[in-house]
């Protein structure tokens, strides 16, 4: 790992400092938030998952079809999403004890999970260009926060998170477009950054740790060189449950201020739309990994 991993701030525990730094960076590294117990379960269903074993995942590109062992299909998938719907491992990785003890500190006492992604990342797979998670995952209040669990030891060469700290402050979305990187997957990129390249830090943890990072805060991650094996993580997203959710399709005659996606997962406190009931409309899928961006 290099030296760079001092620039972020980096908290054993829980404490007033690690919330502060928070609001400072927009990002802070808790480098035991999940037990090696729970790694090793969520990389056996990694394997699971790819296999088929846990259930059909929709593919973005035609699926395989041919029998596979665990390292091939690993290389089948760049990220599956909604994995906490088919795997208990990841299922529970949504809520131990020290992850919601820093979401209830830096978003309040009542906390709901819409989105789990498991990204595998193989040898030479892409990664994503500059992005913020708000401008996909709107929130009323600016409650967004993921949390990114190391799976294996994340470094530069099998290509870690980058990030640009305290680029959450302004609670801007910049201008994105389509981008033809062939070191990116076919994900937007934000552009007219007023932040360089060099200004970026790059997130190398081990595995069990998490950086946990505003909705805002500018990041991105590079190609996997090949050199060393996997870079799986598994990226979960919170907000406030006192937030309405509008995302994906407005339904037919709804007002984007009173829609509200109800396909959640509650982690802390007491939900005040838990009138509204739960649903279950996302299934586990796959993203395209296409390089270089969607329009090859």
């Amino acid at each position: 790992m290099t030296t760079e991993i001092a620039r972020l701030p980096t908290f054993e525990t829980v404490t007033d400092a690690l919330v502060d730094a928070y609001q400072e960076s927009g990002c802070v590294i808790l480098r035991e938030a999940i037990g090696t117990d729970l790694v090793r379960a969520l990389n056996i269903d990694v394997e699971r998952l790819c296999r088929g074993e846990l259930g059909t995942i929709a593919r973005a590109s035609e699926p395989a079809g041919k029998e596979m062992d665990a390292a091939d299909g690993l290389r089948e998938f760049l990220c599956i999403h909604y994995p906490h719907k088919v795997s208990a491992a990841a299922c529970q990785a949504l809520s131990t004890p020290s992850v919601i003890d820093v979401l209830t500190r830096v978003i309040g006492p009542n906390v709901k999970v819409m989105q789990s992604m498991l990204f595998v990342k193989a040898e030479g797979k892409p990664g994503q260009p500059w992005h913020q998670d708000e401008y996909v995952i709107p929130t009323r209040d600016r409650s967004l926060t993921a949390v990114w669990i190391a799976l294996d030891d994340a470094t530069v060469d099998n290509g870690c998170l980058w990030v640009l700290p305290g680029s959450h402050r302004r609670g801007v979305l910049y201008p994105d477009r389509v981008q033809n990187d062939p070191g990116f997957d076919c994900s937007i990129e934000a552009f007219n950054l007023p932040y360089a390249d060099q200004d970026a830090v790059p997130v190398e943890i081990p595995a069990g740790a998490a950086v946990i990072f505003n909705g805002y805060l500018l990041h991105r991650s590079l190609r996997n060189s090949g050199r060393h094996g996997y870079r799986r993580g598994l990226a979960n997203h919170y907000m406030s449950a006192e937030s309405l959710l509008p995302w994906q399709a407005l339904p037919d005659g709804s007002r984007v201020g009173k829609h509200d996606y109800r396909d959640i997962v509650l982690v802390a406190g007491q939900d005040p739309y838990a009138y509204k009931g739960s649903a279950d409309i996302a299934e586990p899928h796959s993203r395209p990994d296409i390089d270089g961006g969607c329009d090859r």
